[in-house]
């Protein structure tokens, strides 16, 4: 089953934009967009160099967006277009996103189970502060199927810890998918696919803009791959 998915990128986004808009009490709005050297999600490779806008808009902890990703030096690789609600209170968050993609099938509004290229996807998670946890599920669409070929209702959840070293902002990643699957490489059952660390810095380019870039180095035992990614985001 080929797929493409987002780095998760969006959803951190969406929390941070959901934060903003709870502490400020008004509408607030996001237009950004990530140039990526490669498309590397949960340590999966997705595509060569890709070009991903994001649409936001939050109030009072609740976000809507929209995000997407299309090949830049690749043009033939599969066309990414998801729309995610979220929540988020305190520490803790819940969305839905609806994935989709022009392959298996180019039509949006195809939604027969057999048929389309939807992906439904609930996650629920909690941030405690040194460490912030994600639970993800996809509980409709065209899913993966288990040991029996049945829907697996595949999963995957993570834990991201923070830090700053060396005037960068890092994260270290580590992600697994607990149930046998094939939406995650065919994963037979428990699974390590995410082990990854990132660094961030800010590049001040004038009084009023900036420019941020990013760097990672993604592995995944399970398949027992590995990559090093690179992007900046361009934001207003």
């Amino acid at each position: 089953m080929k797929m493409m998915r987002r780095i998760g990128m969006m959803a951190i986004g969406m929390m941070a934009l959901a934060t903003t808009a709870n502490a400020q009490d008004e509408v607030e709005g996001t237009i950004s967009a990530d140039v990526v050297n490669q498309y590397v999600w949960r340590g999966q490779f997705l595509g060569e160099a890709s070009f991903q806008p994001t649409l936001g808009i939050a109030y009072k902890g609740f976000s809507l967006s929209a995000w997407g990703s299309v090949g830049i030096s690749q043009p033939s690789d599969t066309k990414e277009f998801d729309l995610t609600a979220a929540y988020t209170t305190g520490g803790f968050n819940i969305g839905v996103t609806d994935y989709w993609f022009n392959s298996p099938n180019e039509k949006y509004f195809e939604y027969a189970s057999h048929q389309t290229s939807h992906v439904f996807e609930a996650n629920i998670g909690y941030d405690f502060g040194p460490v912030a946890l994600q639970w993800y599920t996809n509980f409709a669409g065209n899913d993966g199927v288990n040991k029996d070929g049945k829907r697996a209702y595949s999963s995957y959840f993570e834990a991201n810890v923070p830090f700053k070293l060396a005037s960068l902002d890092w994260t270290a990643t580590a992600g697994a998918v607990p149930f046998a699957t094939s939406f995650y490489g065919d994963a037979n059952g428990f699974a390590v696919t995410n082990l990854s660390l990132k660094a961030t810095k800010e590049i001040v380019v004038s009084k009023d803009f900036s420019v941020p870039v990013f760097a990672a180095i993604n592995t995944n035992p399970s398949t027992q791959k590995a990559y090093f990614t690179f992007g900046f985001t361009l934001k207003p």
